[in-house]
């Protein structure tokens, strides 16, 4: 009987999703496997009620070469994806038929979340799924960590636009991000010089400045904010007058990670925290574009592009990318490797213990930011002029 592979995609879509799915898909289907795509993340298996077969296509879809074939000309993900976290599910997220009608009513005295492992892992067995193949950031991969501990064979596949997955050096979906911001930062400019103001783009980036850094030299842009610098207001305003003056054409152009802050301030965050103890982020850049106007009586334009850098197909890179990783993993699974994770390090395509993922952190490394022999991309200097802020 044909082993099963268990296919999903958690936390936010980037381009690169789609392709990746189909090539596992086709060279499992060719090598002898069957593929069950599990829909929204580890909510498919989190929510799908054994003693309910009815609802199995709510949350799984069986793939072939048929279902896939034509996916990989889009952004997204088919199997669609979500934020869920099965070791913490708070009580209002619970699946009503795991649900403890007990707990709601010590809710109050025990508002901890639910860890419902033993209850994925049951499925998993149920639905014959003998290999995970996860694709997705720290968060979800990470959960992929605990069922590898927990017994389950995980091959594990990192994507994320902020390029922040622990162990690899690239993820899948950051270099179209890098892409659309750079082009979106150059239309911008149009604007901007037309009526001689200040811009900032905000882009996104939790924790990790790397998308706003690499984006903004790329573009050319005077002055880039990441998440890892803490900046002062006033020291900003003398240096973006200083471009802008510089500028014959009268306008500065900066970009700000949602994650950055300033000296002795507080990331910008609103709404609830998921279940990875994540708040939305988002506002940074007009807080410090108005905090700009008052101190240097000059207008701004602010524009978060937020999922325009995620949305639509994947670049080259990407997709290349994307399908070398599906490639990877299939050439693990065949050998009977489990408790990887596949990665780029070094230019070289290798695989790294899947614990790898919780074992550290990545994040742009200010120390080499300002020397230019040895990291290259985060020279202080673009065309000619100071770039950072320290």
């Amino acid at each position: 009987m044909a082993k099963t592979i268990g296919i999903l995609t958690g936390g936010g879509d980037v381009p690169g999703l789609n392709p990746c799915i189909k090539a596992v898909v086709y060279r499992a289907i060719d090598e002898g496997y069957e593929v069950l795509g599990i829909r929204r993340g580890w909510g498919g298996l989190l929510h799908f009620n054994p003693m309910e077969p009815e609802s199995f296509s709510k949350h799984f879809i069986p793939l072939d070469k048929q279902a896939v074939r034509t996916i990989d000309r889009t952004g997204g993900t088919i199997l669609h994806t979500s934020r869920t976290n099965p070791s913490r599910v708070k009580l209002k997220d619970e699946p009503e038929f795991l649900r403890d009608p007990q707990r709601a009513k010590a809710q109050e005295a025990d508002p901890r979340p639910r860890d419902f492992t033993p209850h994925i892992l049951k499925n998993l067995e149920d639905l014959g799924i003998e290999i995970l193949v996860p694709i997705g950031g720290d968060d979800t991969l990470s959960y992929g960590e605990r069922l590898h501990r927990e017994g389950v064979e995980v091959i594990a596949i990192p994507k994320t636009m902020d390029n922040d997955v622990y162990g690899t050096d690239y993820c899948i979906g950051f270099s179209t991000a890098v892409s659309r911001s750079v082009q979106f930062i150059h239309q911008l400019r149009t604007s901007s010089g037309s009526h001689e103001r200040i811009a900032f783009v905000e882009l996104f980036g939790r924790n990790s400045g790397e998308t706003s850094l690499i984006s903004s030299y790329l573009a050319g842009a005077d002055r880039a904010l990441i998440s890892e610098v803490p900046f002062d207001s006033e020291r900003l305003a003398k240096l973006v007058m200083q471009d802008k003056r510089a500028n014959p054409s009268n306008y500065a152009m900066v970009t700000i990670s949602e994650g950055a802050q300033m000296i002795g301030g507080k990331i910008i965050e609103s709404g609830e925290a998921d279940a990875y103890g994540h708040r939305k982020l988002g506002g940074i850049g007009l807080i410090v574009g108005e905090a700009l106007k008052k101190l240097t009586g000059e207008d701004i334009v602010y524009q978060q592009l937020a999922y325009l850098m995620r949305s639509g197909t994947p670049d080259a890179v990407d997709l290349m990318v994307s399908v070398n990783y599906a490639q990877m993993a299939m050439d693990l699974i065949l050998e009977g490797v489990s408790g990887r994770m596949c990665a780029l390090r070094e230019g070289t395509y290798t695989h790294v213990p899947i614990s790898t993922i919780t074992s550290g952190l990545k994040r742009v490394d200010v120390d080499e930011l300002y020397d230019t022999e040895q990291y290259l991309p985060k020279v202080r200097r673009v065309l000619g002029k100071p770039m950072f802020l320290y």
